[in-house]
């Protein structure tokens, strides 16, 4: 067992700060690199959720031909801007022979268990008080369906589930509106997942980083990798803009950048950025469960001291062009489920998105590339990002640590064959 490396991590996102929260507790020197402020982003823009129940990849059987169909429709749920980009094409290929039965059935127990493995993780940082008082909100979550087809869709996940120690309950139109009855909800039934959570993601970064800068982790931010170099099988330096960093270990974490990242070492690594957007609500909504509208594909989350409305997945390269549409497609699905909530322009005019890096078949990649003795990859997660962030973090540092894992990686090889 190797103890007190020196390892630099690349990004500050979940999984970068997962990662150094874990380090720095095994006795490791960790200094994180990020090109933002680590203000913004996936990790504070998303639903906040962690989802053991949701064990289907993204990569499963219909999802081109929903993409396909929606192309040209920029305020679709799940849109992709057609464009030729040859790493785009590539990864597409990759994502149509990932979408099939057997894969997505050989993918649900792995995504289970890193999700199980997470919620442990997270539970445990709460009880350990290193980030003080934060919500993990186990009321579960509603899977609320206006159609038969939608409920049909879910239940058949239940039954799968259900082989896989997870269990979903079918909630009537009475059921519903006992659990929520302060909003009037336009909905046929739900299905509730009891082994979900929900959390408040800008909280838990804000105390993540300040946490971290205490306990003597160095984080320097809008600090932006520019080369990477390396002498034979091993990393030998990190260059950012501002200043050069020698490790024993380095982690690419940066999200949906690895892949750029990567390429400074003739690593390919297929991947997408998957834009996703947000509104927050201040105002009081009376909503009591956090929620996902199947037919709009939205999620809902009662954070602290906010509602927050997420969805769309848009592929659409990287950039933070918040589209109009999209948002007012949010806000729109939001009032088809729940008469009288209006969402403020005030809150759709602040509206944020963050690019979620997905991998082709929906499996995130955690774990050394064969080229490089001293380099570990996490990232892919899709958007389960925050889900997996603190699994992630605590594999790879049982990785760099010569420590038994919790669990096996081999399906997160980020030198797989797709």
């Amino acid at each position: 067992m190797s103890k007190n490396k020196s390892v630099i991590v690349v990004g500050g996102g979940i999984v970068g700060l997962s990662t150094a929260y874990f380090l720095q507790k095994e006795g490791h020197k960790v200094t994180v690199l990020d090109k933002s402020d680590i203000s913004s982003g996936a990790s504070f823009v998303n639903a906040g959720y962690l989802t053991p129940s949701h064990i289907i990849s993204l990569a499963s059987p219909g999802m081109i031909t929903q993409g396909l169909k929606y192309m040209f429709n920029s305020s679709s749920p799940f849109y992709m801007k057609p464009r030729m980009d040859p790493d785009f094409i590539k990864w597409a290929w990759y994502f149509k022979k990932s979408s099939t039965k057997t894969k997505v059935e050989h993918a649900m127990p792995i995504i289970r268990d890193i999700n199980l493995l997470s919620r442990e993780l997270y539970e445990g940082i709460q009880a350990s008080g290193d980030l003080g008082d934060f919500q993990i909100g186990n009321k579960g979550l509603l899977m609320m369906f206006q159609s038969n087809e939608a409920r049909d869709h879910e239940m058949e996940v239940v039954e799968k589930a259900k082989h896989l120690g997870l269990e979903g309950r079918l909630l009537s139109k009475k059921e519903l509106k006992t659990l929520e009855p302060n909003v009037e909800i336009n909905a046929e039934g739900a299905i509730l997942w009891e082994c979900d959570r929900h959390t408040t993601p800008p909280l838990i970064m804000k105390r993540m980083t300040a946490f971290l800068i205490e306990a003597g982790v160095v984080i320097r931010k809008n600090e932006e990798v520019t080369d990477v170099c390396a002498e034979g099988n091993k990393i030998t330096e990190v260059k950012t803009e501002k200043a050069s960093y020698i490790a024993d270990e380095v982690v690419f974490a940066a999200g949906s950048w690895t892949s750029n990242l990567s390429k400074k070492l003739n690593l390919k690594l297929p991947l997408q950025a998957g834009k996703g957007y947000r509104i927050n609500v201040e105002e009081p909504t009376h909503i009591n469960l956090p929620a996902i509208l199947m037919e709009k594909k939205i999620a809902v989350t009662p954070m602290e001291g906010f509602t927050r409305f997420a969805g769309t997945m848009e592929f659409s390269g990287i950039n933070h062009t918040i589209r109009k549409e999209r948002v007012e497609a949010i806000a729109k699905g939001v009032r088809d489920y729940y008469y009288k909530l209006e969402i403020p322009e005030i809150a759709k005019k602040n509206a944020k998105c963050g690019l979620r890096p997905v991998s082709p078949d929906g499996l995130p990649y955690i774990g050394r590339p064969k080229n490089y003795a001293n380099l570990t990859i996490a990232t892919g997660h899709a958007m389960m990002g925050w889900s997996m962030g603190p699994a992630t973090g605590k594999l790879i540092t049982e990785l760099i640590s010569g420590e038994k894992l919790s669990m096996d990686i081999s399906p997160f090889d980020p030198q797989r064959k797709f």
